[in-house]
């Protein structure tokens, strides 16, 4: 017969509340009695009833964790992250996928508001007002996205692409294009704002060839923009667009980094595995979903987090076969 909360209580030798209580919010008790429910808890094998400490509490146990495209390569780690911190907390996540469309994004957040204590939004597409307004009936932490004063875990877009310029300046790269992603999404704008006053400062000159869908067939549409644009190299929104990039200049003959220089962002599995090896910006995935979470539940229990409510998370310039010295002259485009 499984353990009941009042088994567990007899042998701790405490009350049924003070069993709750270290179960769901274990800060607010005293160390030695934590260890004491917590080791009759693992003995007995005691597993709370979701449904009735819902009704007790008012709580669902459950997350709810939106995402823009859960086939992009770089959104699983983060969610993967997130599922493995709510576990350890005794929660649940429960995954939705807009589909890279802001009005499906919004309809998510208001339907399955009444199934979560509240939600982590991973690179939320929908604008600044939609967001505030869905916020005021659910707690929510954005990922990936800032707007106003509401929790955010970002990653520090603007020196990743200062790493990625001042790689490239130092192979002698003079003339870079950058391939922008979705219109809709903060990241993409906040990356164009990088590279627009990185370039400036170093005295390099950027070439925007204009926003493409945040996947290979976006890559390789742009593929040719690039080289029409004679630049000797290129940054690309992720690393999803810069795989594209690769295989439709070799496609074109053009080699790389001989003739051309890549850099992607996100550092997803694949750009270590393709021939060439992707030279990336990368993003710790792992942390920005643990950190979501745990902002999350800081909102939920009502306690302030030291440091407050927005996080800034590095990145880190992987170098790896996509970039080398720039040639004298760029690839000739399109008709040259």
């Amino acid at each position: 017969m499984a353990a009941t909360i009042k088994d567990v209580a007899r042998l701790a030798g405490v009350s049924q509340s003070s069993v709750s209580r270290t179960l769901a919010a274990p800060d607010q008790v005293r160390p030695e009695t934590r260890e004491r429910v917590e080791r009759v808890v693992a003995q007995l094998g005691y597993h709370p009833n979701r449904i009735a400490r819902g009704l007790s509490t008012g709580r669902t146990g459950t997350i709810g964790f939106v995402v823009p495209d859960i086939a992009n390569p770089f959104f699983p780690g983060v969610v993967k992250a997130a599922q493995r911190r709510s576990r350890e907390l005794g929660l649940s996540v429960l995954l939705a996928d807009s589909d890279e469309d802001p009005a499906t994004e919004i309809d998510l957040i208001r339907t399955l508001t009444k199934q979560v204590d509240g939600f982590v939004l991973c690179a939320p597409r929908a604008s600044d007002d939609e967001l505030r307004s869905v916020c005021d009936d659910v707690p929510v932490v954005l990922l990936n996205r800032r707007v106003g004063q509401l929790p955010s875990i970002i990653f520090d877009n603007a020196d990743g692409i200062r790493q990625a310029l001042a790689h490239l300046a130092a192979l002698g790269h003079r003339r870079v294009a950058y391939v922008a992603g979705p219109r809709t999404s903060w990241v993409n704008r906040e990356r164009l704002r990088a590279v627009r006053f990185v370039a400036a400062s170093m005295g390099l000159e950027a070439v925007e060839t204009g926003n493409v869908s945040p996947d290979f067939e976006g890559g390789v549409a742009s593929a040719d923009l690039v080289l029409a644009a004679s630049v000797t190299s290129v940054i690309a929104y992720n690393d999803m667009i810069g795989l594209g990039l690769i295989s439709r200049f070799a496609a074109r003959g053009v080699k790389v980094p001989d003739d051309i220089s890549i850099i992607g962002f996100d550092d997803i599995p694949a750009s270590a595995l393709v021939t060439p090896a992707l030279t990336t910006v990368s993003q710790p995935k792992d942390q920005c979903g643990r950190v979501g979470i745990d902002l999350l539940v800081d909102r939920l229990n009502e306690r302030e987090r030291s440091g407050g409510s927005r996080t800034s998370l590095p990145t880190r310039l992987i170098v790896r076969a996509t970039t080398g010295p720039a040639r004298p002259e760029p690839p000739a485009g399109p008709g040259q």
